[in-house]
């Protein structure tokens, strides 16, 4: 049985993303965590289509600011296994990756500061700002 050591940040963003504490798998967790991350992203945009109070929706947007602030850690070296598609991009151009992991969290923390201004429009532009970024992201370093 092979054993990955998580940082601080990594566990950190497992926590974040609802990950069990005794969970020690990355890959694992950045699928559970990039799941619920997808979740959050739906709801806040649904409120938002709906011209709902987007304030009721932003602990969504702080949980994907704090996910994604730990997202790089989350991709050891040798976490490649295990059924995760992420392409050998993301080791072998890791100022690459870690690049669209920052985009990620400006992305997420201007969706933060929209959902809790209460603005249904301007939180519907983030969240199709953030899907954006994560499509960047996946273009060059997800398997299909």
């Amino acid at each position: 049985m092979r054993q990955i050591l998580l940082s601080a940040a990594a566990l950190a963003a497992m926590l974040a993303a609802g990950a069990a504490l005794a969970q020690t798998d990355p890959v694992t967790a950045r699928k559970e965590g990039l799941k619920r991350m997808q979740a959050n992203l739906e709801a806040i945009g649904n409120v938002a289509k709906d011209g709902g109070d987007t304030r009721e929706v932003a602990p969504r947007a702080e949980e994907m600011v704090t996910f994604f602030r730990g997202f790089p850690a989350l991709f050891p070296q040798g976490s490649d296994g295990n059924g995760s598609r992420a392409l050998p991009a993301v080791w072998s151009d890791r100022d690459g990756f870690e690049r669209a992991s920052a985009n990620a969290v400006t992305a997420a923390e201007a969706l933060r500061t929209a959902a809790a201004s209460g603005d249904a429009a301007a939180t519907g532009a983030a969240v199709r700002n953030m899907g954006g970024t994560c499509g960047a992201c996946h273009r060059n370093y997800r398997g299909r």
